[in-house]
């Protein structure tokens, strides 16, 4: 009897040692504290826009089983692929730019792709049924209410520098009047619509008489662009915007579809918020 008791009590105490981790369970999956403070700190976000984002997350997940969506690895490897000829690199390549850029290994990446492509899925069946092309006059009107979101630069004046080794390299980024033979350098004017998404915004976001963090060349070195001078863009028409405004109107309609959904999804799930972590 007293092995029973002692048994029973040690049961106990294990489960509220993972009772006390736990903030919000979903369905039968856990949300912890944990987990909340990480998406906090990730996003730079309160701890209220953090829970309802991986409550969101874990309604997606429930949804994606509910329905046996599946990605093939060979998608994943596929989908990484296409980024990386993106920003042409190999694929190692782009799997060191990551490990360098956000310290996620590549198998990291991969589970992360994985879950993009099965969100993806799940939006499309959701969203795709329920959605039709905006009509010429909602493309007219959307262009004129949004002009400025389809501006961007028309191009960068800029200067890469080349090196072997990333810690040389990060020595002239910090101090530009640092001077080695080992760092390459070459003046060009990169036009905004002939290079990869991800080095225009890099571009975009880095000021002018400035560098852009430390980033792989794609050839086993490393590189940073310094910033000379940015041409701003020539007026923009609707023509030549056509297709991004039609993009960004079916976006916005299909976040729309999928916020209506995920909203009564959670108004008729069963969520249990059990505490939230101190601010």
């Amino acid at each position: 009897m007293i092995k029973l008791i002692l048994a029973l009590f040690v049961v106990a105490s294990l489960q509220a040692k993972v009772y006390d981790g736990v903030a919000v369970v979903v369905e039968d999956k856990a949300i912890t504290l944990l987990d909340i403070k990480k998406e906090m700190q990730t996003e730079h976000i309160d701890v209220k826009k953090a829970t309802d984002i991986l409550i969101r997350k874990k309604l997606e997940s429930i949804e994606i089983k509910k329905r046996n969506i599946s990605v093939s690895s060979s998608e994943v490897y596929d989908d990484i692929k296409k980024m990386a000829q993106r920003n042409n690199m190999s694929v190692s390549d782009f799997y060191d730019a990551v490990r360098e850029a956000n310290g996620l290994t590549s198998e990291q990446l991969k589970v992360k792709i994985k879950q993009k492509l099965l969100s993806q899925k799940l939006y499309s069946a959701i969203a795709m049924s329920s959605m039709s092309e905006p009509s010429e006059e909602e493309i007219k009107d959307y262009f004129e209410l949004h002009k400025n979101d389809f501006k961007h630069p028309a191009s960068f004046a800029v200067v890469i520098y080349d090196a072997k080794q990333k810690d040389l390299l990060q020595e002239k980024v910090d101090n530009p009047m640092f001077y080695s033979p080992q760092i390459a350098s070459n003046e060009q004017v990169l036009p905004y619509n002939r290079i990869s998404p991800e080095l225009a915004s890099l571009l975009s976001k880095t000021a002018v008489g400035h560098f852009t963090p430390v980033i792989p060349n794609g050839k086993g070195g490393f590189m940073s662009f310094y910033i000379k001078s940015v041409e701003s863009a020539k007026d923009i028409t609707l023509e030549s915007m056509k297709s991004q405004v039609i993009n960004a109107i079916m976006a916005e309609k299909r976040e729309a579809i999928l916020s209506d959904y995920f909203a009564r999804l959670r108004d008729n799930a069963d969520i249990n918020i059990i505490r939230m972590p101190e601010a």
